[in-house]
């Protein structure tokens, strides 16, 4: 598990409990150049990830782009596994399954995984096209393209596509070119 500092933590654990796990506001405590650091080692260990913010929905803004739009800031699949959370997926889930069943609720057999989709141009949209493409995708090509690190893109496609996508990821090696990662394409 990784270790979190207190405030990472707490920025989490709120995103958690807001609506498509936005992880703003931040602590109140949190400012300036203290605030800029802390997001950005979240956003390079893939805890957080900038995501352009819903003006219509009034989504609070992290930072401004300079072309009249700004992004917020949305706790990740990863971010949130750091806190010991599952992840459910904000577009469909119902809003009370991030609530305890109370003790009379009897508990309900496990449902097959939902379809689930990412939201298009994250990092795990972008990993599953490389995956999709007709020549598959090496560890290291996908290293340089989402600047993750290699346990990062295994956990990826072990835990987001496999299990919580319901996506068969294979592999095979190919000579000159080393272990090559597929998924079907659609």
């Amino acid at each position: 598990m990784t270790k979190l500092s207190d405030t990472q933590a707490i920025i989490l654990s709120a995103a958690a409990q807001r609506p498509e796990h936005i992880a703003l506001p931040l602590p109140e405590s949190l400012r300036g150049g203290a605030a800029a650091k802390v997001v950005g080692a979240m956003l390079a260990k893939g805890f957080l990830e900038e995501v352009d913010a819903d003006l219509r929905k009034g989504e609070p803004i992290w930072r401004e782009t300079g072309d009249g739009h700004g992004v917020t800031l949305v706790a990740t699949d990863a971010g949130l596994a750091a806190i010991g959370i599952e992840p459910e997926d904000a577009d469909t889930a119902p809003a009370s399954a991030t609530e305890e069943p109370g003790p009379d609720t009897p508990n309900k057999p496990e449902a097959a995984p939902k379809t689930r989709t990412p939201r298009e141009g994250t990092k795990q949209a972008k990993l599953i096209a490389m995956l999709r493409a007709p020549d598959g995708a090496t560890i290291e090509e996908i290293m340089v393209a989402l600047n993750w690190a290699a346990h990062t893109i295994r956990g990826a496609m072990a835990g987001a596509l496999k299990k919580k996508l319901g996506l068969e990821v294979t592999s095979e090696k190919v000579e000159g070119r080393g272990r090559i990662y597929r998924l079907p394409a659609d």
